[in-house]
């Protein structure tokens, strides 16, 4: 009795083996990681922004557009923040049909107001209260942008802290699609 214990023991721990290292091998090497990707069009939403009107995905329609996930708890975010803000300013002063959402991660609406005007940030500010968008997009690192083309497909995708020049990069492409 005890040899065939030891032999369903040894098939239950090859067992377990294989199953772990499967489901290890599948998130670690998987590219599936849920994030919209190139070519795909956003998942549309709608949220309550800073300026206490409701904003849709839709009243974005026809416009080269940027969405950036960012949190105050977020130093990257804080960094990139003046940097979308002065592309912001740049393009719409030429007159493209250009726009940037700032789509915040849970944060209450005078944390959010606070932050837009202690860096001067006169784009879009939407609340995300219970992450709902953010999970819908796939984010899971912050910031992460979506830079939108005028037809509403994503044209690229940033995960991570960007820089004034990265930005306005991404921005002439997506104004030339």
């Amino acid at each position: 009795m005890g040899k065939y214990r030891r032999i369903t023991q040894i098939v239950i721990f090859i067992g377990v083996l294989l199953l772990g290292g499967y489901a290890i091998g599948k998130a670690l090497f998987s590219s599936d990681d849920g994030l919209v990707r190139k070519g795909e069009a956003p998942p549309a939403f709608a949220l309550l922004g800073t300026d206490g009107e409701a904003h849709k995905l839709d009243d974005y329609k026809g416009k080269a557009l940027v969405i950036n996930f960012w949190g105050t708890f977020c130093p990257p975010c804080v960094t990139e923040t003046p940097d979308l803000q002065k592309q912001y300013e740049k393009w719409r002063s030429e007159g493209k049909p250009f726009e940037v959402i700032g789509i915040n991660l849970g944060e209450d609406q005078l944390t959010a107001n606070q932050f837009a005007q202690q860096y001067g940030v006169t784009y879009d500010i939407l609340l995300d209260k219970g992450r709902k968008v953010m999970a819908e997009y796939g984010v899971k690192s912050f910031p992460t942008t979506f830079f939108v083309k005028p037809d509403g497909t994503v044209m690229d995708v940033f995960v991570g802290g960007m820089t004034e020049k990265d930005i306005e990069s991404r921005v002439t492409k997506l104004l030339q699609s």
